[in-house]
């Protein structure tokens, strides 16, 4: 009987310690999310053409490019 006294106190901290963590994420905005990922994926290729990425490669294709 003992033993069943010791897990419900042990899984009622666990649950209180699981809730404070849960506020205190709350509390400086770690679930305001307003558009999941699943959203932004499907608005990454709005992004990609109204700002194209120049990378290393792509440098140097244009100054080739330019040199010729």
């Amino acid at each position: 009987m003992d033993i069943l006294y010791l897990m419900i106190i042990c899984s009622v901290s666990i649950a209180v310690v699981f809730l404070v963590i849960f506020i205190i994420g709350a509390k400086n905005g770690q679930f305001e999310d307003d558009e999941s990922p699943a959203v932004r994926i499907l608005m990454e290729n709005e992004i990609l053409k109204d700002e194209p990425k120049i990378d290393e490669n792509t440098e140097s294709v244009l100054e080739n490019k330019k040199n010729k």
